[in-house]
Formats: structure tokens, sequence, C-alpha cells
């Protein structure tokens, strides 16, 4: 975040936990981030390490039971999203805080016309009556890209395209013009052309609102052309966060270096063949007392076995949890 910028979000040591016949799972890990307005940050990792928990944790999406957030905070315009009650978080959840999931054709109701669902939280947050809310619907269907929109406000999504609909999506979650928008991998389920029109989409939504964005996905060749900045996570932990320029030129994880080992490249300038991250991200039954990478990093030495590393300064606005240097090949010097 730029000096003295003051965070739209701010995230401290938040932790998250589902309770399993089988035990405990411990999803999230005292995860930290802040998040500037009109920055766009992306959230990166493997299935399973703790990407999405972390963001439906912070607006009370996650069904209790079986998850409990165990602690820290969430400070959005002054207030505490983990501990303010349920009918305050419902006036910020929607309404200042958007939300985009993955796969739209679950997330829209089948038996109702896109029009209704537009105007659905028009009317309930921003107080209009059916003749506003329907030209507001208009208006937001038209901003993202929907031609002939008064007439689609009456279609329902099974008569969308799956890339319209996941711009109707997103012209739900703009309705009440947000401070901040969590996209959830919306793109991952369309083609690759659909894709870019979706990113390019999103982009110019985000310059022209001046909206802030979280975009999680697993696609780091995603995140290089749409984020300011990137935060990877494993393990339910954040292990790296840096501008994404710096990311990309300077990775400091091992996990970080491997991820990036598996983008295809066209320049030439990796090698020929793929990276794959062997063996599985860990199902953490407790706080993880060492590194959670070790099983599967060539770089692991004594320490990271018995000890967790934490987020460490590696560069200007660059910072990393562990414990190897890949600048000299050897143990931090920490």
């Amino acid at each position: 975040m730029p000096d003295g910028a003051v965070p739209v979000l701010d995230v401290r040591d938040l932790k998250t936990v589902f309770l399993t016949r089988s035990g405990e799972v411990h999803a999230v890990n005292s995860v930290s981030f802040d998040l500037s307005p009109g920055e766009l940050l992306g959230v990166v990792g493997e299935s399973g390490s703790g990407k999405s928990v972390t963001m439906m944790s912070l607006i009370g999406l996650l069904p209790s039971p079986p998850a409990q957030v165990r602690g820290g905070s969430a400070i959005f315009d002054g207030a505490d999203l983990l501990k303010i009650p349920e009918k305050q978080l419902r006036r910020i959840r929607g309404p200042r805080i958007g939300f985009v999931f993955q796969d739209p054709m679950t997330s829209l109701n089948p038996v109702f016309d896109v029009g209704f669902q537009i105007m659905e939280p028009l009317r309930k947050h921003m107080g209009m009556n059916k003749t506003q809310a329907r030209r507001r619907a208009q208006e937001l269907l038209e901003l993202v890209g929907i031609p002939d929109a008064g007439r689609r406000l009456n279609d329902f999504p099974h008569q969308f395209s799956g890339g319209m609909r996941q711009r109707v999506m997103i012209a739900i979650a703009l309705a009440c013009d947000p401070d901040v928008l969590i996209a959830d991998e919306p793109t991952t389920a369309l083609d690759v052309t659909i894709q870019a029109q979706i990113l390019d989409l999103m982009k110019r939504l985000r310059d022209q609102l001046g909206m802030a964005v979280i975009w999680i996905t697993h696609d780091l060749g995603v995140i290089a052309g749409i984020a300011d900045r990137v935060i990877v996570m494993y393990g339910g932990q954040v292990v790296e966060q840096a501008p994404v320029k710096e990311l990309f030129g300077n990775p400091q994880h091992p996990y970080t270096r491997a991820l990036l080992e598996t983008v295809p490249s066209v320049t030439g300038d990796r090698a020929p063949r793929l990276r794959v991250i062997e063996g599985q991200p860990p199902i953490l039954s407790a706080t993880p007392a060492a590194c959670s990478f070790r099983a599967r990093c060539g770089h692991a030495f004594g320490r990271c076995y018995v000890e967790n590393p934490q987020r460490m300064p590696a560069g200007s606005g660059h910072d990393v949890a562990c414990f190897w240097d890949p600048a000299t090949g050897e143990p931090r010097d920490v």
C-alpha cells in the first residue's frame, strides 16, 4: 500500500476453522493484508490454499457451523466486520462490499428474470421505486457490455451464455456502487476468449468507478494482466506479498517460483517443459508449527521442520514467509 494511504480494508491475523467429524481443519491461519482505495489486489494459490475462505470469512458468507472465525480483525469504514452484528453486516455486504462468485449459473436464481435480480438490491438498499430500479438495472447491463439491455432485462439466466451470465453477476455486484468488489475466480469456467473480455471489462470498470477490487484466482497469467499487487497463499497463510511486477521479476518464496514455472511462456525465456508441483496442499488439523510447504520444497532444511516462518521484508513493498534466500541459495540471516 502506498505510504500514507488509508486502506479501505485492513485485515489482521484472521483465523478461520472448520469443525468436521474427523476434527478441526485450520483453513485460515493469521492472514493479514490491506487494500487501498482503487487498488486491484490479486490473491493467488492452489485450490485449498484458503483464498476464498479468507474473503468469505470477512463478510459472513461461511455457514456457521461448521465454520468458525476464531480471531483477528477486518476494519472497514471504522467497523470491524468480524465483530459487528449480522444486521449491520447485511448493510455492508452487497451495498458496500460486492461479491462475484465463480459459477454464475448456480449464483443466479433460475426462476426470476435478470431484471428482477438486479433490481432487488436497488430497491432494498438504495430505496428506489420500481421505475427507478428498472432504469438503473438497464444502465448496469449497458455498463457491463450486454447489448439490447432494455429487452434483456426480461430474459432468464438460461437464456444467456456463460460469459453474459458472468456480466449479469458483475452488474448485480455493482448495483449499489460498492467501495470494494471481491471476485472469486469469476473467469475459471469460461473459455479463453470470454475470459479476456471479462478481464478487460473489470479493468475498465475499476478505472471508471474507482472501486477497489480483490481478484481471487489460481492463475498467475490472469494476475499478470490485471493486478496492482499480489498476495500468494499456501496452507491458509500469506507466504508472499509484492507489487505485481516485483513478484514476477523477483519471486522470493519457493512456492511462488514453482507457480510461475507452471505458467506457459510465449517468449521462450523459460524451460521448455512446464513444472509440476509434486505432492498435495496440506490439510491442517492444527495451527502450523512448521513451514506448511516443507514437504514439497527442494530448499527445505532443519529450521523449516521446527519453525513456521513469519513474513519478513524482501524489498520495497515486498515481504515473504521463508527462511531460504534465492539470491544467495542459502538460509536467510534472520
